[in-house]
């Protein structure tokens, strides 16, 4: 039985590649970037095709598969109108191809940079006698001329002058736009130099080049890989990422939005259509992504498929399953997109409603960013019911478990599909989902969470401000307003140099135990100072009696007799136990003890 494949590989010649491309037979898909080849490489690029040194293969895809389909563009530099239908497309080579296109093939100069990134169009020449010569580099005898054929000094005075034949020809200058078809050139050189001295030794010289240099050029071939019309489009994409020498690995969204074009739908413009009358609303979604977005909408378009087969009477391990996997995606129909994305948009606003509640305001604030695409998912399918105070416990039990059992940091695709289902039998009476049964939250995990790359670091931060924290200045509780206004931020209670001086380790201090949310003018206030000097001061600068300081403490869950007594010891553990019983409340569910185990 013969092996099944989806390309060939063969070699073709270079200028039949070239033709291809000026009649529009080969053509870019409209995800790929702009060419960017600076002069340097491009004149490297030419000097290994004229000594046949290799330059790497090319990667074509065949069009004409209704499932694979792209908006193509012509390559830079080339204007076809009408714009043909492409047989081909190039997946690798663009950068390769593009400079070879315009610098031997076009008429007109070459639009590039230089060393400095700044834009410059230049003309590129062949040294004839010093190409011939075996001891010269031959990047050195390939030469970039200015726009106008005029190389010039640094008072703009010009010193060369090659913007006419006669010019090329007195000085050896061979115009590289014209070896693939260089028989008018060499009849006019020839002419030139018929009845002048030496003129014998140049026709000879030029003879010679022809056979060196210029057969080079005319009989290159490079290695085709060619991707035949059945890729699938997840391998296409997929292929382009492990092969693209640009560096910038390409994105479903950008392959999606390619598909869609073909369909004469413009996918970033409607992403930002959504991004501006929808997620800019809310600070906290600043940092939504348009592939966050897409997986969301993915997901509703799959479960609809899959409710759809079920009610059909397709068997449960038949019916399409819910995903929002990258192939998924792939495969979504624009007429799934745009039946979908309005209502995930919505979806996305009421996660940010809900986050808000949970005093979660700002993207670096967000636990796993990526939490929020299943939570916007599952708002998008419930609509109003979401309003409802049951149904609220539910989704913030279930938010809490992700976050503070920190379920987020892998495998979330499978995550997301399995937690849309699971949470929606939940609130319809089922069974808990597996991320509030499989959530579980070390004690010892609290002495560990010191910086915000954690996100349950970030989660108790926000549970601390949710489950009434107060500002110890000016007592008031901090929400959204209090936020933004006084600038809350996360603080040390014990204050570092304080510890440091009293021995305390840095792993301790800097503990989310000995850290809580407050404005940064009573972050001021506090300074260095030792707590039982700090809350007096307060007490006195804001006019806070005894008991109201002790309750606002409390709000805290910081035990009021062991701060004003600078008891760092006791106060740790008191305040470890007591963050603990938040998690316990967020998370519906008892923290196991060690000792317990």
């Amino acid at each position: 039985m013969s092996a099944i494949t989806t390309f060939d590989s063969t070699k073709s010649f270079m200028k039949d590649i070239l033709k291809d491309i000026t009649i529009g037979k080969v053509q870019l898909p409209d995800f790929q970037r702009g060419w960017v080849w600076d002069d340097e490489r491009i004149k490297s690029l030419l000097a290994s095709v004229s000594l046949s040194f290799p330059i790497g293969a090319v990667m074509m895809l065949q069009t004409g598969n209704d499932e694979v389909r792209f908006k193509p563009r012509l390559i830079e530099g080339l204007i076809l109108d009408p714009q043909p239908e492409p047989s081909q497309l190039i997946l690798d080579g663009q950068q390769r191809l593009t400079a070879l296109y315009q610098s031997i093939l076009r008429k007109k100069a070459v639009d590039t940079e230089d060393i400095r990134k700044k834009p410059i169009k230049r003309h590129y020449y062949i040294d004839i006698e010093r190409s011939l010569n075996p001891y010269v580099d031959r990047e050195d005898c390939i030469r970039s001329i200015a726009e106008d054929r005029i190389v010039r000094n640094f008072r703009g005075e010009s010193i060369e002058d090659y913007s006419t034949p006669e010019n090329e020809f007195e000085a050896g200058l061979f115009p590289l736009n014209q070896i693939l078809d260089s028989s008018n050139w060499r009849m006019a050189y020839q002419e030139y130099w018929w009845n002048r001295e030496y003129g014998k030794n140049k026709i000879m010289m030029f003879s010679e080049f022809e056979k060196e240099v210029i057969s080079r050029f005319v009989e290159y071939q490079i290695p085709l890989i060619m991707m035949n019309n059945s890729t699938p489009k997840e391998a296409v994409c997929l292929v382009f990422e492990k092969v693209n020498t640009g560096g910038v690995t390409l994105t479903v969204f950008e392959l999606l939005t390619a598909t869609f074009a073909a369909d004469n739908f413009n996918l970033r413009e409607d992403w930002e259509r959504i991004r501006n009358s929808h997620l800019k609303k809310f600070s906290v979604l600043q940092g939504i992504e348009n592939t966050d977005f897409l997986q969301a909408v993915c997901l509703l378009a799959t479960l609809k498929k899959r409710i759809k087969k079920l009610e059909e009477g397709e068997a449960e391990e038949k019916a399409p399953a819910v995903s929002c996997k990258r192939k998924d995606i792939l495969k979504m129909k624009l007429e799934e997109y745009t039946e979908n994305a309005d209502k995930v948009a919505k979806g996305f606003e009421k996660a940010a409603k809900l986050l808000n509640i949970q005093n979660v305001f700002t993207p670096r604030d967000i636990p796993y960013r990526t939490q929020i695409t299943p939570l916007a998912a599952t708002l998008a399918v419930l609509g109003d019911e979401a309003d409802t105070d049951g149904v609220r416990k539910k989704i913030f039990q279930w938010y809490w478990c992700g976050v503070l059992g920190e379920l987020y940091g892998s495998a979330i695709e499978t995550r997301f599909a399995k937690d849309l289902l699971e949470l929606l039998d939940w609130i319809n009476g089922g069974p808990e989902p597996s991320t509030v049964k499989e959530a579980s939250f070390d004690p010892e995990r609290l002495n560990t969470l010191r910086t915000r790359n954690s996100a349950a670091y970030k989660g108790i931060y926000a549970l601390l401000m949710r489950d009434g924290g107060i500002d110890f200045r000016t007592g008031e509780p901090i929400d959204i307003q209090t936020y933004y206004e006084d600038n809350i931020d996360i603080h040390h209670i014990f204050p570092q140099d304080w510890c440091k001086n009293h021995g305390i380790s840095q792993d301790e201090y800097n503990s989310i135990i000995n850290k809580t949310p407050l404005s940064a003018k009573t972050n001021r206030i506090i300074g260095g100072s030792a707590p039982s000097f700090y809350v007096e001061k307060i007490q006195k600068t804001a006019g806070i009696d005894e008991f109201r300081m002790n309750e606002i403490l409390s709000s805290h869950v910081i035990e009021p007799s062991l701060i004003r007594n600078d008891d760092f010891n006791k106060f740790f553990e008191t305040r470890k136990k007591a963050i603990l019983k938040r998690i316990e409340k967020a998370m519906g569910k008892p923290v196991i003890h060690r000792e317990e185990e």
